[in-house]
């Protein structure tokens, strides 16, 4: 299936490692030109020449980086500075840390609304009106599946993701962007094989003094596949959420859990 983004331009956060390599690795190998954020300078240099090396990415992809923090004014100023227009905007950044929301100040809910809610915002509002004039737009923000089934301890995550997704719900529906074949929708991750999920799992076994590897054993079998999920199977929902197939998908909420949400709807 041709996806249809050969040589579009796409901007991909948090793009070093993780999910969002995944989603950056499977446009590259769409033909889109991909643009690579992260803080990590080393990391996500390694992640470029990872792509710049990998043959099943078309010749001519151009794969370029700038190494920043996007959750910020200057981090995003100079990715822009570098390039104004993208068609595909995948939004990402690191959740905010678990713990007892009575332990939690007014700074720390700012910086988990600002990292995980304000700056998907400001990337969507740099970029849409651009993709709307030119006929052809994808944004995909990648959230978490406690967006659908909170997770106590998630609390910042739980409240900042799910004012991205009321907004999202709002402006993905507009006329103005939706009739001129641009969408947004969210990406809802459950467990996932990264470094965030060995964190959490590694914090667990410190605190019941059981393996990590017994910690994680426990935590697939609450999963109906029995896995964690993969970067590279997420970046290819990614990817075909931002190809020309999907034009008729918007405003949505797209869960890849395994099938542990127990929901309907």
């Amino acid at each position: 299936m041709d996806f249809g983004i050969t040589g579009k331009w796409a901007l991909v956060c948090g793009a070093s490692k993780g999910l969002g390599f995944g989603c950056a690795q499977a446009l590259a190998r769409e033909g889109a030109h991909v643009l690579l954020v992260a803080r990590g300078a080393e990391a996500l240099q390694a992640a470029v020449d990872r792509l710049k090396a990998d043959p099943a990415v078309p010749a001519g992809t151009t794969v370029e980086h700038v190494a920043a923090d996007i959750t910020t004014v200057a981090g995003r100023a100079a990715v822009f500075a570098r390039r104004k227009d993208f068609d595909i905007v995948i939004t990402n950044a690191g959740g905010p840390p678990p713990g007892d929301f009575r332990d939690w100040d007014r700074d720390a809910w700012i910086k988990a609304v600002d990292g995980n809610m304000l700056t998907p915002i400001e990337l969507i509002k740099a970029t849409v009106d651009g993709m709307a004039e030119r006929g052809f737009g994808r944004i995909v923000n990648i959230t978490s599946s406690a967006v659908k089934a909170p997770i106590d301890i998630l609390g910042l995550s739980n409240g900042a993701r799910s004012g991205l997704t009321g907004f999202v719900a709002g402006v993905a529906r507009t006329s103005k962007l939706a009739s001129r074949n641009v969408t947004i929708n969210n990406l809802l991750p459950g467990a996932f094989d990264t470094h965030r999920l060995r964190g959490t799992m590694e914090g667990a076994a410190k605190k019941t003094g059981q393996p990590i590897e017994s910690i994680m054993e426990a935590r697939k079998k609450t999963v109906p596949a029995l896995r964690f999920g993969n970067a590279d199977e997420f970046g290819a929902t990614c990817a075909f959420l931002c190809s020309q197939h999907a034009s008729y998908i918007t405003g949505q909420n797209v869960l890849i859990d395994g099938g542990a949400y127990p929901g309907t709807y």
